[in-house]
């Protein structure tokens, strides 16, 4: 059997992080006596290990580990709270069943640390579709190759036989470094034209268009 691999990434792919992440953003810099970034400036360090993210938000800064600590602790606080939502986008679990169905191997490489990976599990039902789970405390984060080369190197996938699945420049950028097929997708942190920019070799703009994309790929490997 011809092996095929998709590798997706979380936040902003298969979970819509986008409000939670930025509140406790805000709730980290102002603990601080920092000016929170706006979103904008957010989403474009989505993917990237936290402590180079804040870096980026606050290069003045001089107790970045002090500021992700701070993140750290609003987002478990956030979590706990009786109104929090963390959704997983339309048809992101639908299209996981089916991957597996279709004897694809499906991993994920994430910005997040086991922990935060966890906690959504336990939240939605998806720790039954991975294969393997690589994220930045496992070694070089975002845009580095290391966590599609390790999915491939658990699952015995070569790179031909290989994709990610991601929504930021990061995604997109690691795949290539990797050798592998990138499809972007614009429902999360980065918009349509940034990851063309990159180098994505297809943008899609819902779960309908991605599936075709999956199904096109797969079709180049029998």
């Amino acid at each position: 059997m011809t092996l095929k691999l998709a590798i997706f990434d979380m936040d902003g792919t298969l979970v819509d992080s986008r409000e939670v992440i930025q509140t406790a953003m805000q709730r980290a810099f102002r603990q601080l006596g920092l000016a929170p970034p706006p979103y904008d400036q957010t989403r474009q360090t989505i993917g990237l290990s936290l402590d180079v993210a804040m870096r980026q938000l606050a290069p003045e800064h001089d107790d970045i580990p002090g500021l992700v600590e701070a993140y750290r602790e609003a987002f478990i606080a956030h979590r706990a709270e009786p109104d929090f939502k963390e959704p997983l986008f339309a048809g992101a679990l639908e299209t996981l069943a089916r991957l597996a169905n279709d004897n694809w191997l499906i991993a994920m490489a994430t910005g997040k640390r086991h922990a935060g990976i966890r906690a959504v599990f336990k939240a939605h039902a998806l720790a039954q579709y991975f294969d393997t789970i690589w994220c930045a405390e496992d070694g070089p984060g975002k845009p580095h190759p290391f966590m599609c080369q390790q999915a491939m190197n658990a699952v015995g996938a070569e790179p031909h036989q290989s994709l990610i699945i991601g929504d930021a420049i990061f995604d997109i950028q690691m795949g290539r470094k990797a050798g592998i097929h990138t499809l972007g997708v614009s429902w999360g942190f980065g918009e349509a034209h940034e990851l063309a920019a990159v180098g994505a070799h297809e943008v899609h703009h819902d779960f309908t268009s991605l599936n075709a994309g999956l199904d096109a790929f797969a079709g180049t490997l029998v």
